[in-house]
């Protein structure tokens, strides 16, 4: 039996906007936290105190003594040895842009809602959840810190696994968070209606998710810069640097070329998935009203796909890699959507 599909709009507008807000300051700090790395400016800043470092360096004898701290660890003398002052500029204020926008989405969650738990503005089945994202995102700035120190002295570069951990995380903080807006922003207005099970846009999304996980790997590798080539790493489509064996055991997460191999390779799977998702939906007509977020996530899918194969091809070029993050928040947001409608139903 089809039901017109029909979302009202809650009017508790001041949480809205907040959620709203701090979604979008999120998915910036996705953003300039790939250009960070794309740029190798993650290190710049060595210290960097809970309550100090607000205030970037402005005179010259500052900046020198932001410069030496620099040239203490090894990605400087190991690596860029030749830096000059004004190029270590450029990377120290990715690295300031990125911890100052960390505090602020701290400050601009935790201050409203402590704010609406005293004036009680929001229902005790959602307090939970904004009580743990706001849990999650301490967590988060633990772990970008943890992230910073193995680069400091164990190496030229942060960890990849740490890298990973930091970007899923991130993710799954902007999730919890659009969540919460769409649920506020929604509500239901009738019983029953035919869905998709539900496991099958939960599952989409998950793999997303870890899809996000190895493309950290690729990036803390740098693994995108090598086999500049597609559909055949090189002349093969297993990377021919590397033993088919190694794949089966836990050292392929730290070969780059293998890592490329299983990002590239998931991407392959999720494309099939998602067409097998877009066939139930157009099969069914009862299932229309989750077309126009399908094809939403066709063209996002489609985008990031084609956005990889020319970051592949170009070496990880800049503009092009991040551009390719980019298309992964526009694709877990509208995959999310999918979720949200599809769990709207009883």
């Amino acid at each position: 039996m089809y039901i017109n599909f029909m979302l009202t709009e809650n009017k508790n507008n001041y949480i809205l906007k907040w959620l709203m807000l701090i979604t979008l300051l999120v998915a910036i700090m996705i953003i300039i936290g790939g250009l960070t790395r794309l740029t190798d400016s993650g290190l710049s800043i060595t210290k960097w105190g809970l309550f100090t470092g607000i205030i970037p360096p402005f005179t010259f004898d500052k900046w020198d003594e932001v410069f030496l701290l620099y040239k203490k660890i090894p990605e400087f003398y190991l690596e860029k040895e030749s830096m000059t002052l004004n190029e270590f500029k450029v990377i120290y204020w990715w690295e300031y842009i990125h911890r100052l926008l960390g505090r602020i989405i701290g400050l601009f969650y935790i201050l409203p809602l402590i704010y609406f738990t005293l004036k009680k503005k929001v229902e005790k089945d959602t307090l939970f959840s904004l009580y743990t994202i706001l849990f999650l995102i301490c967590v988060q700035g633990f772990i970008g810190w943890y992230m910073v120190t193995s680069g400091l002295t164990e190496g030229t570069d942060v960890s990849h696994y740490r890298l990973s951990v930091h970007l899923t995380l991130a993710f799954v903080i902007f999730i919890l968070l659009l969540w919460n807006f769409l649920k506020y922003k929604y509500r239901k207005d009738f019983i029953s209606y035919l869905k998709l099970p539900k496991y099958i846009p939960i599952f989409f999304l998950i793999i997303l998710l870890i899809q996000i996980s190895i493309g950290a790997l690729v990036s803390g590798l740098d693994a995108g810069q090598i086999y500049q080539s597609w559909p055949l790493m090189n002349s093969s489509y297993f990377p021919d640097d590397s033993d088919i064996k190694i794949l089966f055991t836990i050292n392929s997460l730290e070969s780059p070329s293998v890592v490329q191999f299983i990002h590239r390779n998931i991407a392959y799977f999720i494309f099939l998935f998602f067409l097998v998702i877009i066939f139930m939906i157009y099969r069914n007509n009862d299932l229309r009203y989750l077309r126009n977020t399908g094809l939403l996530i066709f063209i996002s899918l489609f985008l990031q796909i084609f956005l990889g194969i020319l970051t592949i091809l170009s070496g990880a070029q800049i503009i092009l890699a991040s551009m390719h993050q980019i298309g992964s928040i526009f694709l877990v947001t509208s995959s999310l959507i999918l979720v949200f409608k599809n769990s709207r139903i009883n």
